[in-house]
């Protein structure tokens, strides 16, 4: 009987997981490094990670709102422009943007891989 409710606890997982990722999608795109660079120079970047990851090095240009902030600083986000969300490996920025569409906010995009694939210009304060 234990085996029996595993296999559905884990099905449900499976099933729960498979469904946010395809629903994700409708509203967040991940790009690659390369697009990610072409674009994000004229939209809003913002860098969810804690202050202290974010002051041990970010991509210049950045502004930092930790996922944990996120909706008591939604007024400081424009809803007119894109917005480029990165975080250390794409966990907190795909949350982050979940937040955001439930806040009305569009055109939302992820840094595929987070900062840790990131390989263009750092910034360390």
């Amino acid at each position: 009987m234990g085996w029996i409710l595993l296999i559905v606890m884990v099905a449900a997982y499976l099933a729960y997981t498979f469904m946010a990722r395809y629903l994700q999608r409708r509203y967040l795109t991940t790009l690659s490094e390369v697009d990610f660079r072409a674009g994000y120079r004229k939209a809003q970047l913002i860098d969810v990670r804690e202050p202290d990851e974010f002051k041990n090095g970010h991509i210049l240009g950045a502004r930092n709102i930790p996922l944990s902030q996120l909706k008591m600083r939604k007024s400081e986000i424009r809803s007119d422009m894109p917005i480029y969300l990165y975080c250390a490996n794409g966990v907190r920025s795909a949350r982050g943007a979940a937040i955001l569409k439930r806040l009305g906010f569009k055109d939302l995009y992820q840094l595929q891989g987070g900062f840790k694939k990131w390989d263009g210009k750092v910034k360390k304060d």
